[in-house]
């Protein structure tokens, strides 16, 4: 999640999602995402010509080699010739190439540069509304390539995709595929109810696989970033090693700008008594394998500690995966899906506060849980929501 300058306090969100023809154990598109140092996002979906092994060769090679060279500043020009001395040439069809859409957002004045070569056109949605922008076209060896500028604004959101995305439905639901007009009408149903990029391509990508009657005819992908605002967000787990340290910890904790999540029955307890509160048990099990939720004044969400924060894990590590239990943390009213919803869609730059007190009803052997296991979780959580483009802080006391 880079920065686009601390005056406008915006960041890029990117994910994306595929997923294979059916029959092929292999995808033949590939995305590629760096951000640099400076907050320069390079996103680089690249589709390869047909499918299976060559496919995912053709594209894997071609979105790796363009995003490196121009996140080393290098001219697209000097890409494409890079890609056609590198990739094979298909022998029935002899042609060496893989179709790639690039998109560049630039740090500090938020500009946008798309760079498209045969893939379907970005879809831009600005207000909610499709927004169409000027392109210009260029000839690079031989291929026909439309760049665009744009000065992008908070809430912008675009879309990039495979030719699958497009294909679906031919031949069922729609003669002639799903058209560009028709996806961004679709995806100006999403645009306010605030999904992160990687669940707006996981929603697209899965309502084709249902155009295509669960047989996609083709690998479909939709990679998504989104304009958006940072959020911070302040996450306290667990009593200090030190109880001298208790006020510290608090102190800093509730000083903090942004959201306030408090895990564990004894940490949750403590922050009450520091701030003159009480906890207030909410007796609703919408899930009877996780903790109920409790609710202090001053803090946006209490729960249980090491059950709670298992689940979550669980559903941040298939969020980077394939996200099938989106939908699931989406609406669940328990504690684990509402930390999921703070911490992967609200959250852009989390603070950890995670207490190494033991707490004894741990050291049960009975119990499967310990404080290794614990520090396990918040490592690991942490770890997630670093390749989700969170920037974390981890603060042990």
């Amino acid at each position: 999640m880079s920065n686009l300058g601390n005056k406008t306090s915006l960041c890029t969100d990117a994910g994306y999602m595929s997923r294979n023809k059916h029959g092929e154990q292999l995808c033949g598109d590939h995305v590629e995402i760096i951000e640099k140092e400076d907050g320069t996002l390079i996103l680089v979906l690249a589709d390869g010509l047909g499918s299976g092994v060559r496919a995912c060769i053709l594209s894997t090679l071609t979105s790796r080699i363009i995003s490196t060279m121009m996140a080393e500043s290098m001219s697209l020009e000097e890409c494409v010739e890079t890609i056609a001395a590198t990739l094979p040439v298909d022998p029935a069809r002899d042609v060496a190439y893989s179709t790639f859409t690039i998109i560049r957002i630039a740090p500090g004045g938020g500009e946008a540069e798309i760079i498209q070569y045969d893939n379907p056109g970005v879809i831009m949605l600005r207000d909610g509304k499709l927004l169409e922008f000027d392109k210009t076209m260029s000839t690079i060896g031989g291929k026909k390539i439309f760049r665009s500028k744009i000065k992008t604004a908070e809430d912008d959101v675009f879309v990039a995709m495979s030719d699958g995305v497009e294909h679906a439905g031919i031949g069922g639901r729609y003669n002639f595929g799903w058209k560009r007009t028709d996806i961004a009408e679709w995806l100006e149903g999403l645009y306010n109810v605030g999904f992160t990029a990687k669940t707006i391509s996981t929603i697209l990508v899965e309502e084709c696989v249902k155009l295509y009657g669960n047989e996609p005819g083709d690998d479909t992908t939709a990679a998504t970033i989104r304009i958006r605002r940072r959020e911070p967000m302040n996450f306290m787990m667990g009593p200090p090693a030190n109880p001298d340290d208790l006020g510290k910890m608090h102190a800093l904790f509730f000083s903090k700008e942004g959201g306030r999540i408090i895990c564990g029955g004894t940490t949750s307890q403590l922050a009450a008594k520091y701030l003159g509160k009480e906890v207030v048990p909410v007796l609703d099990y919408s899930d009877p394998d996780i903790p109920p939720i409790a609710t202090v004044e001053g803090v946006d969400l209490v729960t249980e500690g090491v059950v709670t924060v298992s689940r979550v894990l669980e559903y941040a590590r298939d969020h980077l995966d394939e996200n099938k239990l989106y939908s699931k943390w989406n609406t669940g009213r328990d504690g684990a899906s509402r930390i999921a919803r703070k911490l992967f869609e609200e959250a852009t730059d989390i603070n950890f506060f995670v207490g190494r007190a033991v707490n004894p009803a741990h050291q049960n052997p009975n119990l499967p849980i310990n404080f290794n296991i614990k520090m396990q979780l918040i490592d690991e959580l942490a770890d997630c929501l670093k390749k989700m483009g969170k920037r974390i802080k981890v603060s042990y006391f």
